[in-house]
């Protein structure tokens, strides 16, 4: 068992690894952002390690998160992918996934990309909080009640507040990493 302060993860090799490498890292790929969205939205009522489990399932299942190829899928491909035990068989979820390959296109017709929309919230610089212990997290802020209700209005699922937030997290829009975390530093420094 690793002696490394963590956020989340001690013990747990996919968490670690999770943790350790992805978790609050600054994210400006499109696809990578389009597929951290749709992961979240699949992970809603479920544990985290349950998508991080089945993530490679996932990019099989739905064409490595091109969206242009979701946002095609039609009832037949729907039915298929709800026969999948590889993903998270909600059909409310795959078709939010579909729903938010159309929005995703539109947001990226309106703003020339999906990064330049969403991190233009804060200022193109991930915003750098000091938490002390993992009581201090928080659920949601302001700021991702606004991007929550954004994405809302291009045609977006499963985006709620919460949900946005813990994306925020996880591509860097936040470090929310502790400051006695192992990571904590390095991942200050990519914000910079």
């Amino acid at each position: 068992m690793s002696d490394k302060i963590r956020c989340f993860g001690t013990g747990i090799p996919i968490y670690e690894e999770y943790h350790d490498t992805v978790w609050g890292r600054p994210v400006h790929d499109d696809r990578q952002l389009f597929e951290k969205l749709i992961l979240d939205g699949a992970q809603a009522g479920l544990s985290w390690i349950t998508i991080l489990k089945k993530t490679e399932n996932y990019r099989a299942a739905f064409d490595n998160f091109d969206a242009a190829k979701i946002a095609q899928y039609d009832e037949k491909k729907v039915e298929k992918l709800m026969q999948n035990a590889g993903i998270v068989r909600n059909r409310l979820k795959i078709l939010a996934a579909i729903a938010n390959a159309k929005a995703f296109l539109k947001v990226v017709e309106t703003y020339g990309s999906f990064d330049k929309f969403l991190w233009d919230y804060v200022g193109g610089k991930p915003i750098q909080n000091n938490i002390e212990k993992s009581e201090d997290y928080q659920a949601k802020t302001p700021l991702s009640d606004k991007i929550s209700k954004d994405l809302q209005k291009f045609g977006f699922k499963f985006v709620g507040s919460t949900i946005i937030y813990a994306f925020m997290q996880a591509v860097g829009m936040v470090n929310d990493h502790i400051k006695t975390c192992c990571v904590y530093d390095e991942v200050r420094e990519l914000g910079k």
